[in-house]
């Protein structure tokens, strides 16, 4: 914003002026003095103060301040004491956030739904006004990791059962991350293939036996 400029009779009244021009309280504007009031000698010669005044420029908050801003105020009216380590790889456009403290089953939830509600809250706050999205990734205890492994290990059982029996089944419904995990994990088995059926929140992974065709039927003669 440009500077404004306003004169007053006093220095007081010129600020309180430049306070109502700019829509602003006195802490957050900054002025300087452009001429200096006088009263004069029995008013003759008196000048008014002139000031010239603008908003105070604000730095805005940098993605982590934003995070820990947000998640503190989480965890205090849950009254809960949590430390907060926050990296952020600019190059990928990840904010990482690792939480450690007591009693984190509180924060994972069900299938990891709390921490997953939490991430995506983040997410919301941080990416405010952002012109690139940032993907904030929230982990504790290393529940992601485990997380990960226990899925592509369920896929893997999974898989065998529909080869074995080849009727489709169908798993417990996921969020989209975990969803990825199965896709992923099964997505080189050749007589294997998964789809996502159902709408959100119910939507889950289905893994059906894949028909082999004639030319590969001769392919293992």
């Amino acid at each position: 914003m440009e500077p404004i400029k306003v004169s007053a009779k006093t220095l007081e009244e010129a600020i309180t002026k430049a306070c109502i021009e700019l829509g602003a309280a006195s802490d957050d504007i900054e002025y300087e003095i452009l001429e200096t009031g006088s009263n004069g000698i029995l008013g003759i010669g008196a000048r008014p103060y002139v000031i010239s005044a603008k908003l105070k420029e604000i730095p805005e908050a940098s993605l982590e301040d934003k995070a820990l801003e947000f998640l503190s105020s989480v965890f205090e009216g849950m009254k809960m004491d949590v430390s907060m380590d926050i990296s952020l790889d600019e190059e990928n456009r990840e904010l990482s956030i690792n939480l450690s403290g007591e009693d984190m089953g509180v924060l994972i939830g069900k299938r990891g739904q709390t921490l997953d509600a939490l991430q995506y809250l983040t997410g919301q706050v941080v990416n405010k006004n952002q012109n690139e999205y940032i993907r904030v990734k929230l982990d504790t205890e290393n529940y992601r990791e485990r997380r990960m492994e226990t899925l592509e290990t369920l896929a893997k059982n999974i898989a065998y059962r529909v080869r074995r029996t080849r009727r489709p089944i169908a798993l417990e419904p996921m969020n989209p991350y975990e969803r990825r995990i199965i896709h992923s994990a099964l997505q080189n088995e050749k007589d294997v293939l998964t789809r996502s059926e159902g709408e959100e929140p119910y939507r889950h992974v289905v893994i059906c036996y894949k028909k082999k065709s004639r030319n590969e039927r001769a392919e293992e003669k």
